[in-house]
């Protein structure tokens, strides 16, 4: 397989790959970008024309990316736009004026029937009895053990319809875990679809976002708050429309039909044109992430960490029963022994997914995600510790290759947008 750039290397830890790319003089050298599944080698980021025929999934927007120019990854068994141009430019541009992100690939389950609400409340750590027509909410599959089996949305569409939209790289999972849970609890009447090659999804991203969208569709979106949404049509394409996302800034995630969503690409293009809209690639994406202090399933998260270990704790309902209450409430009363921190690299270098971090000479824990920031202009990264070392302030040492270099816990978000970061000023 023929690698593009200087260098490249993979690291594989835990069922995740990253690419490292070195494209001199781009400031993310060796920028990480997840991939969940398949060989360590293909996460080297090859050519489009590289990739052998049939090997990976491709969304229905594909062919677009290919005529952009877009360098290609396996993400998860998918063939993804990691950049379009230049990561640090994708970056800026979804910071200060509006991208396009591909995000078809991602899992929509439907669940309906009239007793889907109580098998949501025994399937999930959220109570979701608050949640009204037009409203979404994050919350957690765990297994028994309290262990993330996925981070979620959930959007209710009516008193007894909802929408679960999964991540990428669990939605199979996420599916057959759903249909073994009726069948265990007896709730049999209700209706567990996987929806996901049906479903297409863009996400459109930044402080011009809401602009473009207006002039596209028949309903005022300014009332429209942060995590809800609404069913309208964009041209003459019905979709979805929800003000979320995963970047830090305010923007929509769009919905339509798989044969739908090159229309709906093209429309967002041209209409955005005037405003500065471009196509944005994984590598921003991770970057915008990672600055805005959201976490990744397969890095952050995964079947061994428990809610409580994350930043999750706040979407765990002790007082309701669901899956993995009993270990949950047991390590909520004990306390838990690490903890997932924000630090930020007082020496050069770019600590990456998997690198040790020390505490007096003493391995004490794991990066997890790692990158040099764009909006910061400088190292940030997660990283699990002990719980009595995740204090803002402690000084840790990361080893990177064969030097060691300094770093200190700092609390989280790296970036919060003045008036608001979607996360964490919302939830927390």
């Amino acid at each position: 397989m023929r690698l593009r750039g200087d260098r490249s290397e993979s690291l594989q830890k835990g069922g995740c790959f990253y690419l490292c790319r070195r494209t001199p003089p781009d400031p993310l050298d060796g920028l990480p970008v997840p991939v969940m599944t398949g060989p360590a080698e293909a996460a080297r980021s090859p050519r489009t024309e590289d990739i052998p025929e049939g090997t990976m999934n491709k969304t229905p927007l594909f062919g677009r990316h290919e005529a952009l120019g877009a360098r290609i990854i396996d993400f998860g068994g998918w063939a993804m736009p990691v950049q379009y141009t230049n990561v640090i430019e994708e970056h800026h541009a979804t910071r200060e004026r509006v991208t396009l992100f591909d995000t078809c690939h991602m899992g929509e389950i439907d669940v309906s029937g009239p007793e889907a609400l109580p098998f949501l409340q025994k399937a999930l750590t959220r109570d979701l009895s608050p949640l009204e027509t037009g409203q979404m909410r994050l919350s957690l599959l765990v297994n028994e053990k309290g262990g993330i089996l996925d981070d979620l949305t959930v959007y209710r569409f009516g008193n007894d319809r909802y929408r679960l939209v999964t991540n990428a790289s669990t939605r199979g999972k996420d599916y057959r875990w759903l249909l073994a849970l009726r069948e265990k609890t007896g709730y049999r009447g209700v209706d567990v679809t996987d929806r996901s090659d049906a479903i297409g999804k863009i996400d459109i991203q930044g402080p011009r976002a809401e602009g473009i969208l207006q002039e596209l569709v028949p309903v005022l979106l300014k009332p429209l708050t942060y995590y809800s949404f609404l069913e309208t049509s964009l041209g003459s394409v019905p979709v979805v429309l929800s003000r979320s996302g995963y970047t830090g800034e305010d923007g929509f995630e769009v919905y339509m039909a798989s044969e739908e969503a090159g229309r709906v690409w093209d429309i967002l293009l041209d209409a955005g044109r005037a405003q500065g809209i471009r196509p944005a690639g994984l590598g921003a994406r991770d970057t915008l992430r990672l600055e805005a202090g959201m976490m990744l399933y397969g890095n952050e998260m995964c079947e061994s960490v428990t809610p409580y270990e994350v930043v999750y704790g706040w979407l765990v309902n002790i007082k309701k029963d669901f899956i993995g209450r009993d270990a949950l409430a047991q390590q909520k009363q004990q306390g838990i022994r690490r903890k997932l921190v924000g630090f930020q690299m007082e020496d050069r270098g770019i600590a990456r997914h998997g690198y040790q971090v020390f505490r007096d000479g003493v391995v004490i824990g794991d990066v997890t995600s790692g990158t040099f920031a764009p909006t910061l202009q400088r190292a940030v990264g997660l990283a699990f510790v002990p719980a009595d070392c995740r204090e803002p302030g402690t000084s840790l040492t990361i080893r990177i290759r064969k030097s060691e270099a300094r770093a200190t816990v700092v609390p989280l978000p790296f970036y919060r947008k003045e008036k608001k970061n979607e996360f964490y000023n919302t939830f927390i």
